[in-house]
């Protein structure tokens, strides 16, 4: 018989306890279905079945927290598990429950069962309070066994790029995005259009320079480089602070390949001889030799270009020397500020394009969107849902797959925006994508202190005004106090780690190659076995730090970037320069994208910079309920908190201010 009661007149004096249950926010989550519940105690007493029901209310709709009073259970004791389960009554049966609560009404004793299940028809679902649990101390070895065998049926891999990391075969339904939370790109980017004030493409290409800044209003706002654009303090910070901002090195010495003599340098270096310049540590470089050859859509040339930068006594990195291609030579020369003002700022143009095509290819989509799913699927495929380290990640998986599903469908397929509006095109940013991979590893490039140690840029005295890595470095540190927070709550031995199966082979898998069952990450820290917390700990910083710094500092910036197109040319029109002759602005002109490629440019990456879930911290969904856990995460909001009040301060004297990397607009998750 059911617990009914009127949510009018508050809770019956005579009720023993009180049952909430949130449904989750999936499409097919809610259900018609009767449900019942059982408690049990530490002592193994279990309780009658109750049904949980409240006369003319719908209950356990998608989305909704619904609460029941359970009544004749007086003294039954604190509950440790509770046993959920329903019939298969009513066209919408199926049933995903996010958590259960249970509450003695006289005497408060609190428990709370994180589920994140699809609840099955006729099977008594039996969870321990807080859910989290190592194999070894769960005792239900052939449940998880179970779970985690249809996990891998509904995950399944495959290698759709070939020479990359294995994506989801088919997109589970678990991964679509929510009924609270739907990115349709191609209605938001209709969206935005009807606010563009110039649809006029009888005449395709544009007159000047001037004539772009007249389609910009109050929806599609003109961004602010486009007053600073042609300045080589600008070019320079695009390096430290912009959506590319992780390229940049010391140059230890000039590449063989890279034509700058010191006579060239003379007037450029501020007195000091290329040797002091070079001890002193004030020269900085970006060699793109991975795009060299690249072949792009439609015969387009992207440059493979040397960029070599200055810290002058203003501490501002400036660029003193560009060649746009690999090999000398003389249809390969080497440009300098001293050069024909047009013709210098012709071949910024073309380094950034380059630059550009890099940071789609791999800054923002190989090493945040494409890193992250194979890592997503090695864990729902190796970690069983109660694992503490699944629902420890599980908050930066939100929507990942779902974006990326979508992403790739609408912009990176054939006739599609990349095409279109990007030089290299799809097959020239998938070739680029799998070169790079061979540079990249996991605990070198994806683990930021390592990362700005190899490229020795880690010296705010050396390397000042870079925003990016001040500001990433206070974030890291937070995450990482709270996952080894987390983690040592867990795991207080190396031998739990080493006892632990599921851990184990999630490092296996990992590291494995796809011909090994494996997804193949390189350069997972532990090489394929984690024996330390701190081994544990530094992965699982690093994916989330990947899942949500490293993509808010690729991609929120990218419509004041790519927004004004001569600032950071996604798509140039002709060929590269091939000599030092005077330029005019007739020939800059020439370089633009039509007018619709602009446009298509400006509604993309404008809706790309769009943010919509909560910053980091702030979860969508709590999966970690624990004490430890859940003074760890309020002590990670805490830390953020005084994080965003240093990057406030430090703005107020910032040339520009960095906000990209601000708590409050980092999302937990790759979302968008």
């Amino acid at each position: 018989m059911g617990n009914l009661f009127s949510r009018s007149n508050g809770y019956s004096p005579d009720t023993d306890f009180i049952v909430k249950v949130k449904t989750g926010d999936k499409k097919g989550a809610g259900t018609d279905a009767n449900v019942k519940i059982a408690f049990v105690t530490p002592n193994g007493n279990i309780s009658q079945d109750f049904t949980l029901d409240v006369l003319w209310r719908d209950d356990f709709e998608a989305g909704s927290m619904d609460d029941f009073e359970i009544k004749k259970l007086p003294n039954f004791g604190h509950v440790s598990e509770i046993e959920l389960w329903r019939d298969q009554y009513g066209a919408f049966d199926a049933w995903y429950v996010e958590w259960v609560s249970v509450t003695n009404h006289q005497n408060g004793d609190y428990s709370i069962f994180p589920i994140h299940r699809w609840v099955p028809a006729n099977k008594r679902l039996r969870i321990k309070e807080f859910d989290a649990h190592l194999p070894q101390d769960s005792g239900d070895a052939n449940v998880r066994k179970e779970e985690l065998e249809e996990k891998r049926k509904v995950y399944e891999t495959t290698v759709k790029l070939d020479g990359w990391l294995p994506q989801v075969k088919e997109l589970p339904s678990d991964e679509t995005f929510s009924n609270a939370y739907k990115w349709d790109l191609v209605s938001l980017k209709l969206k935005l259009k009807v606010h563009m004030t110039f649809n006029d493409f009888t005449h395709p290409v544009w007159d000047s320079y001037d004539e772009i800044h007249t389609i910009y209003n109050e929806k599609l706002t003109l961004p602010p480089s486009s007053a600073v654009w042609k300045t080589d303090e600008t070019f320079g910070d695009q390096r430290l602070n912009h959506c590319n901002p992780t390229q940049i090195r010391l140059c230890k010495g000039i590449p063989e390949k890279f034509a700058v003599t010191e006579e060239m340098l003379l007037p450029l270096l501020e007195g000091l001889t290329l040797q002091e310049a070079l001890d002193a540590k004030r020269l900085y470089i970006l060699d793109y030799a991975v795009l060299k050859d690249l072949e792009c859509a439609n015969n387009r040339i992207v440059c493979a270009p040397f960029g070599l930068f200055f810290v002058n006594g203003e501490k501002k990195l400036v660029p003193v020397a560009i060649q746009l291609f690999q090999d000398p030579g003389e249809d390969n020369p080497v440009f300098l500020p001293t050069d024909n003002e047009n013709t210098w700022l012709i071949a910024k143009l073309w380094f950034n394009n380059a630059d550009a095509s890099f940071h789609q290819s791999c800054t923002h989509l190989g090493y945040t969107h494409l890193i992250m799913e194979p890592i997503c699927l090695g864990t729902h495929r190796s970690l069983s849902p109660s694992h503490p380290i699944f629902r420890l990640l599980a908050p930066h998986f939100l929507y990942l797959m779902a974006i990326n599903s979508r992403g790739l469908e609408l912009l990176i397929s054939p006739g599609g925006w990349v095409d279109k509006c990007m030089t290299l095109g799809c097959k020239g940013m998938f070739s680029l994508i799998v070169r790079q991979l061979k540079n990249w590893r996991m605990d070198v490039q994806g683990t930021l202190p390592k990362d700005l140690e190899e490229r020795g840029v880690a010296d705010p005295e050396a390397l000042p005004n870079y925003h990016y890595r001040d500001d990433a470095l206070l974030i890291y540190k937070a995450i990482r106090n709270y996952v080894a927070d987390v983690v040592v709550g867990f795991y207080d031995s190396a031998d739990k780690i080493k006892a632990d199966h599921e851990l184990q082979e999630w490092a296996r898998v990992l590291s494995a190659p796809v011909s090994e069952g494996g997804i193949g990450v390189p350069g997972v820290h532990g090489g394929g076995k984690f024996q330390s917390a701190e081994e544990l700990t530094n992965f699982c910083t690093s994916v989330i730090f990947m899942g949500s710094v490293g993509h808010a500092a690729a991609n929120f910036s990218q419509y004041d970037d790519y927004g004004f197109p001569p600032n950071y040319p996604a798509f140039l029109s002709g060929n590269p320069i091939r000599d030092k002759h005077e330029r005019t602005e007739e020939d800059m002109r020439k370089l633009l994208p039509s007018k619709e490629v602009t446009m298509d440019t400006m509604l993309i990456t404008r809706l790309l910079s769009m943010k919509a879930t909560q910053p980091l911290g702030n979860f969508e969904v709590q999966y970690l309920f624990d004490e430890n856990s859940e003074k760890a995460a309020e002590k990670f909001r805490r830390e953020l908190y005084e994080v965003g009040k240093i990057i406030d301060q430090r703005n107020k004297t910032r040339a520009v201010p960095y906000t990209y990397l601000h708590p409050d607009e980092i999302p937990n998750s790759i979302s968008i």
